[in-house]
C-alpha cells in the first residue's frame, strides 16, 4: 500500500503513484518508499519541492527514479538558498539540464560508484556552473 502522504504530495505536483510492480509511464513513479523515506527524513515541504522540480520541468518527468530523487533531495539541500532567491530560476535550469543523459552517462560507473552519488556529482557540477560559480568556468 502507499503511503497516503506519498500519493497526497504526487497528486498535488501531477505525478501518479504507481505500485512497484507497473511499469512507469511518463509522470509516473513507483519509487513510493524514495518519496517516503524522503518525506521521514527532511519533511513533507522538501518532498514537495523535490517532486516539484521534476514535474514540473517537462525535460524531467520521465526521471522519476530513486536515484533522481535522491539526488534532486541532494540538490535540493545544497542550492537552498539560491532556490529561496527564485525558484523560478530554479526549475528554468532544471528544465534545460540533460539529466535523462547524466543519468545514462553514470550508469557507465554501476558497480564501482553508487548511482546517487555518480548522478549527484554531475548534476551538481552543473548546477555550479549556472549559478555562476566561476572555478567551473570551462
Amino acid at each position: 500500500m502507499i503511503d497516503p502522504r506519498v500519493s497526497s504530495l504526487c497528486a498535488e505536483v501531477g505525478i501518479e503513484a504507481i505500485e512497484g510492480t507497473a511499469y512507469p509511464r511518463l509522470g509516473q513513479t513507483r519509487a513510493v518508499n524514495t518519496i517516503r523515506r524522503i518525506i521521514e527524513r527532511f519533511g513533507e515541504d522538501h518532498a514537495r519541492l523535490v517532486l516539484m522540480t521534476l514535474a514540473e520541468t517537462e525535460n524531467n518527468r520521465a526521471l522519476l527514479d530513486e536515484v533522481c530523487l535522491w539526488t534532486t533531495s541532494d540538490m535540493v539541500r545544497v542550492f537552498s538558498d539560491e532556490i529561496e532567491q527564485d525558484a523560478s530560476q530554479w526549475l528554468a535550469y532544471w528544465d534545460s539540464m540533460p539529466v535523462g543523459y547524466l543519468q545514462s552517462v553514470s550508469h557507465g560507473l554501476k558497480g564501482m560508484i553508487k548511482q546517487r552519488d555518480a548522478l549527484s556529482g554531475m548534476v551538481y557540477r552543473e548546477l555550479r556552473k549556472y549559478y555562476g560559480q566561476q572555478d567551473l568556468e570551462q
